[in-house]
């Protein structure tokens, strides 16, 4: 009879032990001040920029603490990354502009609005604050044609909603990035890459969540989310009226 109590008694212990331990564990809370936010966003950004480069294909790839094959590649804070006024940043890579290549007029209003076909990653962040800490965390992939399905994508829905879905309820604002429109027009695209072409992307594009959809309900449920944009336009065209 003993022998069960102590062994009743140390379950006790190691679930109250195991109770503390998540006790402990702070979940971030996203701060009500959106200067607090907008702040976070841009610290977290800055050391985004300083802890990744871009490898001879231009994929983003992280630095390596124990790998010294990435020691030669500059910082993307050190590829003279733009900076716009809304706090889009753009990066575009030497020698893998097309040239002279095809202006992409990214204003989805325009009458010579641009239909683009493109290899990307889009990935998705929240800017954090661990503890004095402030990085991106929680990423996610919005959509991935280079490592997924391996062939570009026509118009992204995030990039170009088309007449059939915007409404009055749910406006282009709902669906599209603009950061992203903003700061695709200062690349220019391709023009009939083959879909067999492998990718050597043209650079990156890093919106910050003011930029995005702020904290607007939005269709991919991303409120205070920052994104990141690796790419290559395989083609650009005016739009035509049947893909409108």
């Amino acid at each position: 009879m003993k022998k069960i109590f102590l062994y009743i008694l140390a379950g006790s212990l190691c679930f109250s032990a195991c109770k503390k331990d998540d006790d402990d564990v702070v979940a971030f809370i996203e701060p009500e001040n959106i200067e607090v936010r907008n702040t976070y966003d841009e610290q977290a950004i800055q050391k985004f920029m300083d802890n990744n480069y871009l490898d001879t294909q231009g994929n983003i790839k992280a630095f390596s603490s124990t790998d010294a094959a990435d020691d030669n590649f500059k910082k993307l804070s050190e590829l003279s990354p733009v900076k716009l006024p809304s706090g889009v940043i753009y990066i575009k890579r030497e020698g893998a502009q097309p040239n002279p290549g095809k202006t992409i007029d990214t204003n989805p209003e325009s009458s010579t609005a641009s239909l683009v076909k493109t290899m990307m990653r889009a990935t998705y962040y929240l800017a954090t604050d661990n503890e004095g800490n402030v990085a991106l965390t929680s990423a996610g992939s919005l959509t991935n044609s280079i490592d997924l399905t391996g062939s570009p994508i026509t118009d992204p829905t995030f990039y170009y909603a088309k007449r059939n879905i915007v409404t009055d309820a749910k406006p282009r604002s709902y669906y599209e990035i603009e950061g992203l429109q903003e700061g695709l027009k200062y690349f220019n695209g391709f023009e009939n890459l083959p879909n067999s072409t492998l990718p050597n992307l043209q650079g990156v594009i890093i919106v910050p969540s003011k930029a995005a959809f702020a904290r607007d309900a939005n269709f991919y449920n991303l409120q205070n989310a920052c994104f990141v944009f690796n790419f290559q336009i395989y083609h650009t065209e005016t739009r035509p009226e049947g893909q409108k």
